[in-house]
């Protein structure tokens, strides 16, 4: 796969490292576990969207946009991203909170909330959760057009086929860390949300004929529709590169550690999250990574995987989140 024929911009000169989770796979006493530290890409706080914002934000400098557009959550690790790479680029953004719990949004909120005003957002519109966001984008995009000016839609998570690109190019990357290492995987976990990671990730295992598994852990969505919503996207980004089909049969996002809903805390992600802390000294987020982590210590515990196996986790940042659940996570 011929990626650099694809415009980039690059807001992460090296490859984040993979470590052994020394204490957490004693403390499990089962698989051998590894973490991909994609918490450690560039831009502010770091995080997986850095990835897609390199294709996604090269194509926005391409047409001239001089404003970036985009949507997410209340506490959007790719709101802050997104921002975080305009302010890089020199262009303004507005952004689109959607109310995913009802009453969510806080002005004065802690977190990534706090971190649109540090990095200076142009503007914040806030709507309820199951509002038409893309026209809510597109009403922003043509006010600026009265306004002479031209805007660039990013979708939510930057999870589109040019977005999904950040994640083809990560399981390339992973794949030669491991080959240089002497890493023989057998088995990757990654969250699975707006799934552009899931997806991206997918395809470049697949187009690179890795043949190691890949299970997603759904932090929002039921099993079948985010299974559904990361093969037409896999398929989407496959047709992209000119690859053929991606075989149905290869996505898995299990759906047992969503909880009460997207972003709502669970007893799993408290343990998940305190446990990478106190034992391997590592931040998860508590809605991502700390439900991924979650499903993860379960499967462990559960005997899915066998004693010895090599079991890489996709780690894709949101640690400023954290601090909008401070009450949660200090017990």
């Amino acid at each position: 796969m011929h990626l650099a024929r694809f415009p980039r911009r690059v807001y992460t000169p090296h490859a984040t490292p993979i470590e052994k989770l020394t204490h957490l796979s004693a403390h499990l006493g089962g698989p051998d576990l590894y973490i991909k530290r994609d918490d450690l890409t560039g831009l502010t706080g770091g995080g997986n969207k850095t990835r897609k914002l390199e294709f996604l934000v090269a194509d926005a400098l391409a047409q001239g946009a001089d404003t970036l557009i985009t949507v997410g959550a209340v506490q959007s690790n790719h709101c802050r991203l997104t921002l975080a790479a305009a302010v890089k680029e020199g262009l303004k953004c507005r952004l689109v909170l959607e109310q995913r719990v009802p009453g969510s949004y806080r002005e004065d909120a802690s977190g990534n909330n706090f971190l649109f005003q540090l990095l200076g957002v142009e503007s914040v519109t806030v709507v309820d959760g199951g509002s038409d966001l893309n026209a809510a984008m597109q009403a922003i995009q043509d006010d600026l057009a009265r306004e002479g000016r031209k805007g660039y839609i990013i979708p939510g998570g930057g999870s589109n086929a040019l977005g999904a690109l950040g994640y083809v190019a990560c399981a390339e990357e992973l794949l030669a860390q491991t080959y240089a290492q002497g890493l023989p995987l057998d088995h990757i976990v990654c969250a699975s949300g707006s799934a552009g990671t899931h997806a991206g990730l997918l395809v470049g295992l697949h187009g690179n004929n890795a043949q190691i598994p890949l299970t997603g852990i759904n932090v929002r969505r039921v099993r079948d529709v985010q299974e559904g919503n990361v093969h037409a996207l896999a398929q989407q980004t496959a047709d992209l590169l000119g690859l053929g089909a991606v075989p149905r049969g290869a996505v898995t996002a299990l759906d047992e550690w969503v909880g009460e809903g997207y972003s709502i805390p669970t007893p799993g992600m408290v343990e998940a999250v305190q446990l990478l802390a106190r034992l391997d000294g590592i931040l998860l987020d508590p809605v991502y990574t700390g439900k991924a982590m979650a499903g993860l210590i379960d499967l462990v515990r559960r005997g899915h995987f066998g004693r010895g196996q090599k079991v890489l986790f996709v780690h894709t940042g949101g640690a400023p989140a954290l601090y909008a659940y401070e009450d949660v996570l200090r017990a």
